[in-house]
């Protein structure tokens, strides 16, 4: 999914708060630009970014009262949030660190596909959002996701996702404190810890 929030503008560390904050934390935000990655929960908890809206942008108002039961359906429901916008595909992007979180993701069997196939481009038209496919399992962008009505992260390349070089994992559990971040982080090479969240449903 998409924040629809410009990299160049917003750090992982100020995403990964906001998304704290408003209790719908995913499991990865990701800077395509620099490789900066940010961890708020392992990837054996539930992420609760499904179903809320994608933006960084402070509107309580418009958070749903309860998490799409999607959050929490499969072996591992593992949400990465990216720095930018469904205008603009992130695949356009140089995409460092992507190798590391491909790694991370195979090291738990999520299979290399995409299901649903390629994500529809920003004011598109959006497909069909099949159970039939969710439950196949693999890679989905969240306009492809049931119960959600997001749009990103827009016509992305698949094909560069899934062919990314394996590089080896730096993504632990659980994460290790060296900075404070009013959320369970852990950075790429870099870990960071903070209180701990309230239990959530993935």
């Amino acid at each position: 999914m998409t924040l629809g929030a410009d990299p160049r503008v917003v750090s992982v560390w100020s995403a990964a708060q906001r998304l704290n904050q408003e209790n719908r934390p995913c499991h990865l935000v990701w800077d395509p630009l620099t490789g900066d990655i940010a961890q708020l929960l392992p990837i054996v908890r539930a992420g609760c970014a499904l179903g809320t809206r994608e933006s960084l942008d402070y509107a309580p108002d418009r958070l749903p009262y309860h998490q799409p039961r999607v959050n929490c359906e499969g072996r591992l429901c593992v949400q990465i949030a990216i720095l930018g916008s469904p205008r603009e595909p992130f695949t356009s992007y140089q995409m460092i660190g992507l190798g590391e979180i491909m790694a991370w993701l195979d090291s738990w069997q999520v299979p290399r596909r995409w299901p649903a196939g390629q994500p529809a481009p920003f004011r598109q038209a959006t497909r069909p959002r099949s159970r039939a496919l969710w439950a196949h399992g693999g890679h989905f962008g969240a306009s492809q996701v049931p119960e959600c009505e997001s749009i990103g992260p827009g016509g992305i390349d698949i094909d560069q996702i899934v062919s990314a070089d394996i590089v080896p994992s730096e993504l632990r559990e659980p994460v290790l404190a060296r900075r404070s971040v009013a959320a369970a982080v852990g950075v790429g090479l870099r870990t960071v810890a903070a209180p701990s969240l309230s239990a959530a449903t993935v």
